[in-house]
């Protein structure tokens, strides 16, 4: 969804703290991106570090496939005659919203998957160190630590190699800093706060799925206190 629908609007959440305006732009692909990371600490919890970079690498699989999906919707019959100075179908041509989509999907996709990829190997690190360091305590400690390390991983990686590399950000010229400074806080911003509202859903998911899928995520530690004992 994220890959689709990235680019295709920027959310304007600025607001103002004693007559201070303190800017606040979101892309719309953002919205759904806290909830990855949630889904990884409770496959991280339940199943492992093994598990979870599984699912990391089966998301980058899925992403290709979308990927896929939107180049050979491109190129099948009768594909539109193309202005060159947008690279897309005229205007009124009923086949320029799909282009356009297109066009911001194969800019947004490199860069989302480059700290997609980035952001869940360190967030599945964290995790399993700071579990490792509570031998299984604390769990709101590695919820939020792995998340709020790798949500800024992410949150500089997909801004920068989208502007830089893919070209898909379009910039004011002489305001380069000040935008890709606004998008990038912005987008932490928003993820800071989701991890930190969804310590309460976490501890009750792991609750609730450890009991139905019959899983003691913590065994490997009671187990070495039993053997230390």
């Amino acid at each position: 969804m994220l890959n689709i629908l990235g680019l295709t609007r920027q959310i304007d959440l600025s607001f103002t703290i004693f007559s201070i305006n303190i800017p606040m732009k979101l892309f719309i692909g953002v919205l759904p991106y806290p909830i990855t990371f949630l889904c990884t600490d409770f496959i991280s919890e339940l199943y492992g570090k093994k598990r979870a970079n599984t699912v990391v690498w089966v998301g980058l699989l899925l992403n290709l496939w979308v990927l896929f999906i939107v180049w050979l919707g491109g190129i099948l019959p009768e594909v539109p005659e193309m202005i060159a100075e947008t690279g897309l179908p005229a205007i009124d041509d009923p086949n320029r919203v799909f282009y356009e989509i297109r066009m911001l999907t194969f800019g947004a996709v490199s860069a989302s998957m480059i700290a997609y990829l980035s952001a869940q190997f360190v967030d599945v690190q964290i995790f399993h160190f700071l579990k490792k360091l509570t031998k299984g305590k604390h769990l709101w400690l590695r919820n939020n630590g792995s998340t709020l390390v790798s949500q800024l991983v992410d949150s500089v990686a997909v801004i920068l190699i989208t502007y830089y590399y893919a070209h898909a950000i379009k910039v004011e010229e002489g305001k380069v800093f000040e935008t890709l400074m606004v998008f990038i806080y912005s987008g932490y911003i928003f993820k800071l706060l989701s991890a930190l509202l969804d310590t309460i859903p976490f501890y009750a998911g792991v609750k609730i799925l450890s009991k139905y899928l019959d899983i003691e995520p913590n065994h490997m530690f009671k187990e070495n206190e039993s053997i230390e004992k």
